[in-house]
């Protein structure tokens, strides 16, 4: 059977060229896996909520009290959905998966930047992977949109009303992308298709191109790998090391969800009831906490106008500030060039400047994540109204800054330190 499979379908080339591949041993490298991983099970899981889901705003019935108010579909299936057999757990499973996946790529991000495998020739996988990151979080987004309680109107409220800041072409920009004015029948439609088919079809494949640019260049290798077999990968085979490793790591990351989603309720659309006049207090995931914060720390009462457009708070801090970080992120590999090919990951503490930068980068994350608790920390008298802007703002310039010289020093230290090891090697060979 393998000689006839072999004759026709070329086996034995493929295993040689793709299944025998050597993938370097080291933890860090399972991070992009994970991500993988959590992305199959999203699909998987997104597919069985789909058969009972109804992409609808219209009302109906509500499909528990007949005596209650009329509800959208949306959210009638949404509640027909935690009713079934494990179609609660289904939907934890299916929204720490997302979380998980997000938790997994910005790490993986990070591994990537803190050892400088992003330069040459990687440039262009880390700006695929920068894609991935955003495509990411805009499909979980638009996810936990879909039940249509008030926690997703009031979401969705939000997106729509940052969408509709945009200077001039707000108001048209906010209709094309939501199917009409808000909160309009086409809405949720138009959210669902977003999200099973318009951005699954891009992360697949922005996932693909991924991972063949990623087959064709080879991994950077650990140091080690350097002293075993210069410019060699050193590591095991796909097909008969790797995969097992992969899929033993799988079942454990998609258990510790499971061991999650049974003990963590997550959005009880119960509790939260339909969409109302009231609005709830809403705060996004963690990996979108930090526009959140810039938001709540901006002067609600900023504007200024500028040819006939008007700059308000939203933009500036839900579509502005956003987008410049991410414009910094996507010109890394332009900031830290390499004239030869990178083989090898770079120990971090060899590029103080760059491990700086990036530690400030992320205390500035955290701040900015801090800040949109910003009303807890004033209902907890940790803060006050009139102080709580300046304070997160200064905060957010101020520890970023901090932390960058902070490191700067840690890292001439253990330099001095290393050196002076080295000095003591290389004294004890002599006399040796």
């Amino acid at each position: 059977m393998n000689q006839w499979l072999d004759e026709r379908l070329h086996i034995s080339r493929l295993n040689d060229k793709f299944l025998r591949k050597a993938f370097p041993v080291h933890h860090s490298f399972f991070l992009g896996e994970i991500t993988l991983f959590a992305l199959i099970v999203l699909i998987i899981t997104g597919i069985l909520l789909a058969l009972s889901y109804e992409p609808s705003a219209q009302l109906v019935k509500h499909p528990f009290d007949p005596g209650a108010a009329q509800v959208p579909a949306a959210y009638a299936s949404a509640l027909k959905i935690n009713a079934m057999p494990f179609g609660d757990m289904l939907r934890r499973i299916h929204h720490w998966m997302a979380n998980m996946m997000m938790g997994a790529a910005i790490l993986h991000l990070m591994r990537i930047y803190f050892t400088g495998a992003f330069k040459k020739p990687r440039e262009i996988n880390w700006w695929i992977g920068m894609l991935l990151l955003i495509f990411t979080a805009l499909t979980a987004v638009t996810g936990y949109s879909l039940p249509y309680d008030n926690f997703a109107f009031t979401t969705l409220k939000v997106i729509v009303g940052i969408v509709g800041s945009i200077p001039w072409i707000g108001e048209w920009a906010s209709q094309a992308a939501f199917a009409g004015k808000f909160p309009g029948e086409g809405l949720i439609p138009r959210v669902y298709g977003y999200h099973i088919m318009l951005l699954p079809g891009i992360l697949l494949a922005l996932t693909a191109a991924h991972m063949l640019i990623m087959i064709k260049q080879k991994h950077t290798q650990p140091q080690y790998a350097k002293r075993v077999a210069y410019k060699k990968i050193v590591g095991v085979p796909l097909s008969t090391q790797q995969t097992p490793i992969m899929i033993m790591l799988a079942l454990l990351f998609t258990g510790l969800v499971i061991l999650f989603a049974a003990f963590i309720p997550v959005h009880p659309v119960e509790v939260i009831g339909p969409p109302s006049n009231q609005s709830p207090i809403v705060k996004p995931d963690f990996y979108l906490l930090w526009v959140f914060g810039i938001l709540a720390i901006l002067p609600g009462n900023l504007e200024f106008h500028f040819l006939g457009g008007v700059f308000n708070a939203e933009f500036l801090g839900g579509i502005v500030m956003p987008t410049m970080i991410l414009l910094l992120m996507f010109a890394v590999p332009m900031f830290d060039k390499s004239k030869e090919n990178l083989y090898y990951a770079e120990n971090p503490t060899n590029h103080p400047v760059r491990l700086a930068a990036g530690i400030a980068f992320f205390t500035l994350m955290i701040v900015w994540s801090v800040a949109g608790y910003k009303p807890e920390l004033v209902n907890s008298r940790i803060l006050t109204n009139d102080n709580a802007n300046g304070i997160l703002w200064g905060l957010a310039i101020v520890l970023p800054i901090v932390m960058y010289f902070v490191t700067i020093g840690i890292v001439r230290g253990i330099r001095k330190l290393r050196e002076a090891d080295e000095r003591e090697t290389h004294a004890a060979a002599a006399d040796d």
